[in-house]
C-alpha cells in the first residue's frame, strides 16, 4: 500500500495492532521461567502504560463488530420493527465508537515526561490597564470550572487584584490525570473585544492578557542551591497598595543563575509563602530549561502546535459576535457564554490535542 494514500483511521489501528503485540509480548515474557526481579519491575511498568490502549482497543474493536452487524441487518431486513431497532442500535454504537476513538488519539499521542505532569497556570493582565484585568478575572474563572469538570484538585498559591475586583496577576496549581497534557496549549497572549463596563459610550475596546502554564517542577527536577538563591521578606500589600499585613510575610526569591524573580504574597505566613514560592521558581527554572532543549530540537518545534511561545497571539475572544478564534488551527466557535462561564474550554482544547495527534502521525511516516 502507498503510505502517501492511507487514511488516518487505517494509520491508527496500525498503531493500535503494534502496542497489542508489545502487550502480549509481555505477557509472555512475565509468565516465562528465568526471568529477573529487575526485568519484572521493568515490565510491570510497561504493561500499566500500554493496559489502558489494549483495553480501548479491544472496545474499539468489539464496537466496530457491533456497528457492521447492525449495518447488515439494517441494510438486508425487510421488517419495519427490525430496521428501526438496527437504526437506533447504529446511532447508540456510531456516539460510543467515536468516544473511544477520541480516547484512542489521546492516549496514542506521543507523551513526553512533562506531559504526565501537574500544571501550573499563570494569568497576567497585559494591554488595556482595568479591563484586562477584569478579562484576567474571567479567563481564570473559566480555567477553573475547566479544572473543576476535569475533577483537578486546584490550589491558588498566588492572587493580585484591582480596585475593581480585577486580577494583575493570578498563579494557580492543578493537580490531577493528564493536567499539563490538556493545558499546555493554552500559554500565550489572549486578545479580548469587547464594551467594557467602565466605558459609557459603548465602544468595543481590545485588550490583552497572557497566560503561561509551566509543568510543576519537583526537587528531583531542579535543584535550586541555597548559594543561589536571594530571599528578600516584605509587607504583603492588597489592591489599590494598602497594606494587608503588618508584619513582614510576603517573600521575594531571586535565582541568580537565570535571573528569575518570584514574589508571593499570598499567605499570611512567611514560611508558606516561601513554600509556594519555590513551588512556582522551580516550575520556571523548568520550563526555562524544556524550552531551550526544544530550541535545539528543529524537527520539535516544527510540529507541534504554535510556536510555544507565551507572547505568541493565539485565541480571540470577541463578546459581541459570541465569537472565540483559535489562531494556530483556525478554528472559531460561536459559544462564549458557554465556554466562559461554564468552563468549556474542552471544545478548543480537545481540538488542539487532535491537531496535535495528526501532526504526530504525519511526523512518524
Amino acid at each position: 500500500m502507498n503510505r502517501q494514500n492511507e487514511k488516518p483511521q487505517d494509520k491508527l489501528e496500525q498503531r493500535l495492532q503494534k502496542f497489542i503485540a508489545r502487550f502480549n509480548e509481555i505477557e509472555a515474557k512475565m509468565s516465562s521461567d528465568g526471568i529477573s526481579h529487575e526485568e519484572v519491575i521493568e515490565l510491570s511498568k510497561e504493561r500499566s502504560d500500554l493496559e489502558e490502549i489494549v483495553e480501548a482497543a479491544k472496545n474499539y474493536a468489539s464496537v466496530a463488530s457491533q456497528i457492521q452487524e447492525a449495518t447488515h441487518m439494517f441494510t438486508n431486513e425487510t421488517d419495519r420493527e427490525l430496521i428501526e431497532m438496527a437504526e437506533s442500535e447504529l446511532e447508540i454504537l456510531k456516539k460510543q465508537e467515536e468516544e473511544i476513538n477520541e480516547r484512542l488519539k489521546l492516549l496514542l499521542t506521543p507523551k513526553s515526561k512533562e506531559d504526565k505532569k501537574n500544571a501550573i497556570l499563570e494569568i497576567r493582565a497585559g494591554t488595556g490597564g482595568d479591563e484586562a484585568a477584569l478579562f484576567a478575572a474571567a479567563l481564570h474563572k473559566m480555567y477553573l470550572k475547566y479544572a473543576e469538570n476535569q475533577g483537578w484538585k486546584i490550589e491558588t498559591i498566588s492572587l493580585s487584584e484591582n480596585d475593581l475586583g480585577g486580577y494583575k496577576e493570578v498563579i494557580t496549581s492543578f493537580a490531577g490525570k493528564d493536567v499539563f497534557l490538556k493545558m499546555k496549549f493554552e500559554s500565550g497572549v489572549h486578545r479580548v473585544q469587547r464594551v467594557p463596563e467602565t466605558e459609557s459610550s459603548g465602544r468595543i475596546h481590545t485588550s490583552a492578557v497572557t497566560v503561561a502554564v509551566m509543568p510543576e517542577a519537583e526537587e528531583v527536577d531542579v535543584h535550586i542551591d541555597a548559594k543561589d538563591l536571594k530571599v528578600d521578606v516584605f509587607r504583603s500589600s492588597g489592591a489599590g497598595g494598602q497594606h494587608v499585613n503588618t508584619t513582614e510575610s510576603a517573600v521575594r526569591l531571586t535565582h541568580i543563575p537565570t535571573g528569575i524573580v518570584v514574589s508571593c504574597q499570598d499567605g499570611r505566613s512567611q514560611l508558606k509563602n516561601r513554600e509556594k514560592g519555590m513551588q512556582i521558581l522551580r516550575s520556571r527554572i523548568y520550563e526555562k530549561l524544556l524550552d531551550e532543549r526544544d530550541k535545539k530540537s528543529s524537527e520539535s518545534r516544527k510540529n507541534q502546535v504554535g510556536s510555544g511561545d507565551r507572547s505568541e497571539r493565539i485565541r480571540t475572544y470577541n463578546f459581541p459576535q459570541s465569537r472565540i478564534t483559535d489562531h494556530r488551527i483556525n478554528l472559531t466557535l460561536y459559544k462564549i457564554a458557554e465556554i466562559m462561564e461554564e468552563g468549556r474550554v474542552d471544545y478548543i482544547i480537545d481540538e488542539l490535542l487532535r491537531e496535535d495527534f495528526q501532526r504526530s502521525m504525519l511526523q512518524e511516516d
